[in-house]
């Protein structure tokens, strides 16, 4: 026993010598790489909790997170229906319809909205409350785009280094990073598809790219197509802008068999990929298989029955049968379509989806056209995003053509498509931040290629010649790298990065739907939900502006009639008639939805001159909206035709006269002669009211008073007859914010007052 443990106690001490003679080799390359990659990642998530400053606050007993924009609060709903019946309990056994919404049919939730945010964030939500983190949903689904912001530039690294090695994934990853559009998409509180579909689009190209990767063991590369069709599947679920990666592929397999690059793993990896993210993407209860006979994804089986042919075509020789298959194909293709389109198989895209591909189009809806991000983007604006990282994205298609392998044709794709996009709608320009990021990257890398050469050549023995040109020494080439460097430095840090300026931006509503970074929350619209939240009831049916409507519901816990998911654009005609039409008319059509409350938002300055942040620089898209439907509103007896308006210019016109109150010039609201129209609309006696009670609480003269005396008007006449003031937040705080006044007016409807005058 004793030889034993001697034995067992050498044998220990040996094996810890071994160890200490053992010499850890590192890579400094690598280590280099992954030190950088750490760092843009540390930066990609910091940089998207920037907001917090406003979010919190010291003084409070607890920090409740707030989300941005409109569309995340339904996001949140829908996460927080799941969490608390089940996950697939909004489509089964029954499907959930949300009555609290788009009052009264309500919306049918598992028809309306894709699942795959919430589901993500519930399934999160779980795990993590299952390992006892105390954290509520909302907190979690505000911090939960910045770590898809994060996890977006690790993905596009490995794609980009893919492409192009180590030093163009991290460019990649660092562009993809510190894109303005992006982080703007990826900050605290943006919980919205963008949030996932962006990092679902870098996932299936770096896999796909890597399913039909030549070099690798079949084997492989069919897990690569089994993983992006999973992802590609969960894409679809998510955002409907999954078109968008559908057709780049299409299209890049497509111009692969044109270029004769067909392989019979291209075939197997597209068959894989398709089949199975189709097949997920048809059990979506707001998809269904129906998709699979939309205009966009019939080319998906026309494309597979053109590889279906290069398969056969490879054991075909004779020219005269090529021929004759090459004529049976066209005529099949050609038959399918004609009898899928002749009997009503196939279908159309959404009309916002084809006001992509055509922004002319736009025009003809004022309700897509009224959103700002549905504009056509000016060039100055996609250079404001993108800087002087243009030139390198320019550049990048010299180094991909010339040598366009199967990786830069589908960049190339990419890249064209994206800035196309991009430039058709600003929504779209965090679409273009990955290819741009990696096009950018090739640009750079493509361009110091022969400097970094240069730098690494051992030095010459000098030799003086009279005549020949002498070789470009390295201190030339240093300082273009070092020009290269100041350029990336001036378009990410001086003098004022509008990275920072981008991310440096409260939450919607802590910022008061203000497009400000006030230095303090505007409390304004908080208070307003929270009076709503602690006075009404969940029943009860308030009319506002269908940018308010997710609020209202989620935050303020009462009915709406209309919000930002716009099913219903006859709803959204009648809202919009509601606001425009004298009062009279505004109730016989609010009596139709048996609302209670009507809400204004309005801003001014100190001076008591309107802004335009509010409904005061809406309005007039609530009077195209409702003018589109004026024959309608006409035939079922609203208005007649002396009362009726087609566009905002029945309500008064621009007045270009430059004067010391209102040096731009202003808005007249002016009667039309012989109409009952303009300063007796709805809305501007509820937005008058509410900015006259502010004056008079603040001791501020009313610059409108001036307009109602030149037309015999005086503050009796404006008043409201059948709205009454049930609370106006901002009118007794007397709070400003960089000079901007935000007022939220709530005015309860006196029903009674109405009957007794119109009994009928």
């Amino acid at each position: 026993m004793k030889v034993g443990n001697i034995l067992s106690k050498e044998r220990f001490v040996n094996s810890l010598k071994s160890l200490g003679k053992l010499r850890i080799k590192v890579n400094h390359s690598s280590l280099l790489t992954f030190s950088a990659l750490v760092l843009i990642l540390l930066v990609a998530f910091t940089i998207r909790l920037f907001p917090l400053r406003w979010e919190i606050d010291p003084k409070a007993d607890s920090v409740q997170l707030h989300l941005s924009e409109f569309d995340p609060y339904f996001q949140y709903r829908f996460a927080e229906y799941m969490i608390n019946n089940g996950f697939i309990s909004w489509a089964w056994p029954t499907q959930w319809v949300d009555t609290y919404r788009w009052y009264p049919s309500g919306i049918n939730i598992a028809k309306g909205g894709y699942p795959g945010l919430p589901l993500t964030a519930a399934l999160l939500y779980s795990i993590i409350s299952s390992l006892g983190v105390n954290i509520s949903l909302m907190d979690l689904c505000a911090i939960f785009p910045a770590i898809m912001g994060m996890l977006a530039s690790l993905a596009i690294y490995f794609l980009g280094k893919d492409i192009g090695g180590k030093p163009v994934g991290l460019f990649s990853s660092l562009f993809l990073a510190l894109s303005p559009s992006y982080i703007q998409r990826t900050q605290v509180g943006f919980f919205d598809d963008e949030t996932v579909g962006i990092l679902a689009l870098v996932l299936f190209a770096l896999l796909f790219l890597r399913a039909i990767e030549r070099s690798k063991p079949l084997n492989s590369s069919m897990k690569y197509a089994l993983a992006s069709g999973i992802v590609l599947g969960y894409f679809c679920s998510s955002w409907g802008a999954a078109y968008y990666p559908i057709g780049v592929t299409v299209l890049f397999v497509f111009l692969s068999i044109l270029l004769k690059r067909y392989t019979r793993r291209l075939f197997l990896s597209y068959s894989i990929t398709f089949g199975l993210g189709l097949y997920i993407t048809a059990w979506v209860p707001k998809i269904t298989s129906t998709y699979l006979t939309t205009s966009a994804i019939l080319p998906v089986a026309g494309v597979f029955v053109l590889l279906c042919f290069c398969e056969v075509f490879r054991g075909v020789t004779s020219p005269k049968w090529r021929t004759i298959l090459i004529v049976i194909l066209l005529a099949m293709l050609v038959g399918v379509f004609s009898v899928l389109w002749q009997f009503g198989y196939m279908r159309g895209i959404a009309g916002k989806f084809m006001s992509v591909i055509n922004p002319l189009i736009r025009g003809q809806s004022p309700l897509i056209e009224s959103v700002a991000e549905h504009r056509i983007s000016a060039w100055g604006s996609i250079y404001y995003d993108f800087g002087i990282g243009i030139i390198f994205f320019a550049a990048s298609f010299f180094f991909i053509l010339r040598d366009l392998n199967d990786r830069n044709l589908f960049l190339l794709i990419l890249g064209l498509t994206s800035l196309y996009f991009a430039c058709s709608m600003v929504r779209l320009l965090v679409l273009m931040a990955p290819a741009f990021g990696l096009l950018a990257s090739i640009g750079i890398t493509g361009i110091l290629k022969p400097f970094n050469t240069l730098l690494k050549e051992p030095p010459r023995i000098s030799v003086r010649k009279k005549y020949g040109l002498q070789p470009v020494g390295k201190e030339f080439s240093g300082a273009a790298v070092f020009l290269i460097f100041l350029i990336l430095m001036t378009n990410f840090a001086f003098p004022m990065p509008k990275v920072y300026k981008q991310a440096w931006s409260p939450v919607t509503i802590t910022a008061g739907s203000l497009p400000i970074a006030p230095d303090k929350p505007v409390h304004e619209w908080l208070d307003m939900l929270n009076w709503m939240r602690n006075n009404l009831e969940a029943t009860t049916v308030v009319c506002s502006w269908w940018d308010y409507g997710y609020w209202l519901t989620i935050l303020g816990n009462v009915t709406s009639l209309v919000d930002n998911a716009t099913i219903n654009g006859t709803q959204i005609e009648n809202v919009g008639f509601t606001f425009m039409a004298n009062e009279t008319q505004s109730l016989k059509m609010l009596k139709q939805y048996k609302a209670e409350y009507i809400l204004v938002f309005t801003t001014t300055d100190t001076a008591g001159r309107w802004i335009g942040y509010g409904d005061e620089g809406k309005w007039m898209w609530m009077a195209r909206i409702s003018g589109k439907a004026q024959s309608r509103f006409v035939e079922d007896g609203f208005v007649d035709e002396r009362t009726s308006w087609t566009n905002e210019s029945s309500f008064g016109f621009y007045n270009d006269t430059r004067t010391d109150l209102y040096p731009q010039g202003r808005w007249d609201w002016s009667p039309r002669p012989g109409a009952d129209l303009g300063m007796s609309s709805t809305v501007y006696k509820l937005m008058a009211w509410g900015k006259h009670s502010w004056c008079e609480k603040n001791g501020v003269g009313d610059p409108e008073q001036q307009e109602w005396f030149r037309n015999g008007l005086n503050a009796e006449d404006v008043k409201p007859k059948y709205f009454k003031e049930a609370y106006f937040a901002g009118v007794d705080s007397g709070s400003s914010y960089s000079g901007i006044v935000p007022l939220i007016c709530l005015y309860e409807i006196d029903w009674q007052k109405y009957c007794n005058d119109y009994p009928s």
